[in-house]
């Protein structure tokens, strides 16, 4: 989630409601990084999308002193409402100096699509010398069947797609490649399919992570729009009378020089 402090990225506004109900399966699904991560008793890390803060509360469990940071004003209230020291910013613009032994993120960096790069190095920026990255991400072809069906309505009503699409799908080639241009020793990292229950339809998927998409049309059309989405992807994600989305995730441990 990319944006300023007082404007959630790339258009996104986010409901922590929604994301509640339709997005518990990020932090649920994100668990597995922990052990990634392995954060110990002292440390002190920073959860870079900290999201409503339902994973950030797992982290902190091991004993470590975890910052939430986030672009959405919803999102960082319900990270507090956890007694998560949640702080809104732009994952753009780090504001931290050596200050973390870890940087944590999930599910987070592709929304950060102005400036990867710039993402990276205040990342690098923010850790201590010899300090650890770890994160996943959605990587080439994640939802590609929902973003294809999206992009394909828009262009069929006038809108160029690709002006708001917010997401950043990278390959494991690009990023690795990102990672050592930050300064980055990237000791593992991983791309793999991830297939994905949704809590019901897509339709509840789309009113919480395409917010983008919809708002290029005025309200009245967000209805038509998600039905046409909904029904051209029902045949590719639909098994047995479930929804499963077509995930790729992009995973990775890297480490900033000691020296």
């Amino acid at each position: 989630m990319n944006a300023s402090p007082t404007k959630p990225a790339a258009g996104q506004v986010w409901s922590a409601e929604h994301y509640a109900r339709n997005g518990r399966f990020v932090a649920e699904f994100g668990a597995s990084l922990i052990d990634w991560l392995l954060p110990v008793v002292g440390e002190r890390v920073l959860d870079l999308g900290c999201g409503d803060g339902a994973l950030t509360e797992h982290v902190a469990e091991s004993g470590c002193a975890i910052i939430g940071f986030d672009a959405s004003q919803e999102l960082v209230t319900a990270a507090r409402a956890r007694g998560i020291d949640a702080r809104l910013g732009d994952g753009h613009a780090l504001p931290f100096s050596a200050e973390f032994d870890a940087v944590f993120s999930n599910a987070a960096l592709h929304w950060m699509k102005r400036d990867p790069d710039a993402v990276l190095r205040g990342v690098a920026q923010a850790l201590k010398p010899g300090g650890r990255f770890v994160a996943e991400m959605g990587g080439a072809g994640n939802v590609a069947s929902i973003r294809g069906a999206l992009h394909e309505a828009l262009v069929q009503r006038g809108v160029a797609a690709t002006t708001v699409d917010p997401w950043y799908f990278p390959t494991l080639t690009d990023y690795r490649e990102r990672l050592q241009n930050a300064g980055f020793d990237v000791l593992r990292i991983e791309s793999y399919a991830r297939p994905t229950p949704l809590p019901g339809a897509v339709d509840g998927w789309l009113t919480t992570f395409a917010k983008q998409f919809l708002s290029a049309l005025p309200e009245s059309d967000h209805a038509d729009l998600i039905a046409e989405v909904r029904e051209a992807v029902r045949p590719v994600l639909v098994r047995d009378g479930i929804w499963i989305a077509d995930y790729i995730r992009l995973r990775f441990v890297a480490v900033k020089p000691a020296n």
